[in-house]
């Protein structure tokens, strides 16, 4: 593509868009869950309300031709970059109030919302700018900065939260301060990209002309349905991590809780650490080495040591929750192997998403896709705090791996090429 007089280097804005990409999806769907519960929520009341939130991305297929339709990109990523910096000031500002749960659940699904459409509109964005060459060449920054941010929302935003506990001794102040950090933050990155994000000429030439029809939407959704293998490709997509959609939500819980509740009572600067720093370390390291040798060998040589993967190493929760160990070397290690077992079988699941959305309307089929997995987390979440509060820490985590010969199940009923994947 010939570069406009308002294109920049790809390095001015790539990193930081994929970070303002990143850290509302981490807040939403990982840091809300730390604050309820420090604010005094019940698990079940927590893993309910913040489950809705992944509703948006479910939702995402459907609303993405309204992005493709009205406006340009760059409008898109500006506006909904806003949108999440006053999500967030929202939180910070009505966390005090009587009402705060209604209140923020409302601003969180707010930033649910604008951060799947800000997805939409960066990655179409990225796919405007750029030539194939530099989509291939800045594709591992995308990926590296999502990742910062990962760790920047898990890590960093989760210690500075459990630091202003210590300072203010009242939970609401510290997450309120937090948040207001994290509103000023994102005010920031929107200026920045007011000013750097490019005006790509070729996008004005296709934005002038509505160029999504509706007709082509909906007969797109029905060759989506009618793709051979459909239905053990979607029993794939919503049970595959069924046992983990069940633990994402109660192990910050977990953590948390103290041990009389059978929990580990660390403190939220701990699990800051091990979950947004050791654990996310881990599973960089599972997802690249997943990579590397499907890259080398293709997606059937490796399927089944993923399931594995994926799957086993969920069984370190039953140790933790039986023995409550003291101190965080033993807690940060169990983490890191379940968390690189994730990253590693997660690998197939990914995969296999691109290898069903293969065809005429790929990018479509992915999309929708992405919809499925999306959804494939948010229902088990919706009853994971009620089941572990009825059973306990300790039978939860058994009835979790007694869940795991579900993703054997749906692994061997999908057929894929022997060789996809293999370079």
């Amino acid at each position: 593509m010939k570069k406009t007089m308002t294109s920049r280097h790809p390095m001015a804005w790539i990193p930081s868009l994929y970070f303002a990409e990143g850290v509302p999806y981490v807040i939403v769907m990982t840091i809300a869950v730390v604050m309820y519960k420090r604010l005094g929520l019940n698990n079940t009341e927590i893993a309910l309300y913040t489950s809705w939130l992944y509703l948006p991305w479910v939702i995402k297929p459907f609303w993405s031709p309204v992005v493709d339709l009205l406006k340009t990109k760059r409008w898109w990523i500006l506006a909904m970059q806003l949108m999440v910096g006053a999500g967030l000031a929202g939180v910070a500002l009505t966390l005090p109030t009587a009402h705060f749960v209604q209140y923020t659940l409302a601003f969180f699904w707010l930033m649910a919302f604008s951060s799947a459409t800000h997805d939409i509109a960066a990655d179409g964005f990225y796919m405007l700018e750029l030539n194939e060459h530099e989509q291939a060449l800045y594709v591992g920054v995308r990926s590296t900065c999502y990742r910062i941010a990962t760790i920047a929302g898990q890590g960093l935003l989760v210690i500075l939260a459990g630091s202003l506990e210590t300072y203010f001794k009242l939970p609401s102040k510290a997450w309120m301060v937090t948040f207001m950090l994290s509103s000023v933050l994102f005010f920031g990155l929107y200026l920045y990209h007011l000013f750097f994000l490019p005006n790509p000429e070729k996008e004005y030439a296709v934005t002038k002309k509505p160029h999504y029809d509706v007709s082509q939407f909906f007969e797109t959704f029905l060759t989506y349905f009618r793709k051979p293998g459909i239905k053990s490709a979607l029993a794939f997509m919503l049970l595959f991590r069924f046992p983990e959609a069940l633990l994402v939500k109660i192990c910050p819980l977990f953590f948390l809780d103290k041990t009389t509740a059978g929990g580990l009572s660390l403190t939220t600067s701990e699990i800051g650490l091990v979950q947004g720093t050791t654990g996310v370390i881990g599973l960089l390291a599972g997802g690249i080495l997943g990579g590397v040798v499907i890259a080398k060998d293709g997606f059937q040589k490796w399927i089944w040591p993923m399931v594995l993967s994926i799957s086993l190493p969920n069984i370190v929760y039953i140790g933790l929750a039986y023995f409550q160990p003291e101190g965080l070397m033993i807690v940060n290690i169990c983490v890191f192997i379940e968390q690189m077992g994730y990253g590693f079988g997660f690998t197939a699941y990914m995969l296999f998403l691109i290898y069903f959305a293969q065809g005429p309307s790929q990018t479509a089929h992915y999309a929708f896709c992405t919809g499925f997995m999306a959804l494939s987390m948010m229902l088990p979440g919706m009853f994971a705090g009620w089941l572990q509060e009825s059973v306990g820490y300790l039978n939860f985590f058994l009835i979790v791996m007694a869940l795991t010969p579900l993703t054997f199940l749906v692994s061997h009923w999908i057929k894929v090429d022997p060789k996809f994947g293999q370079k």
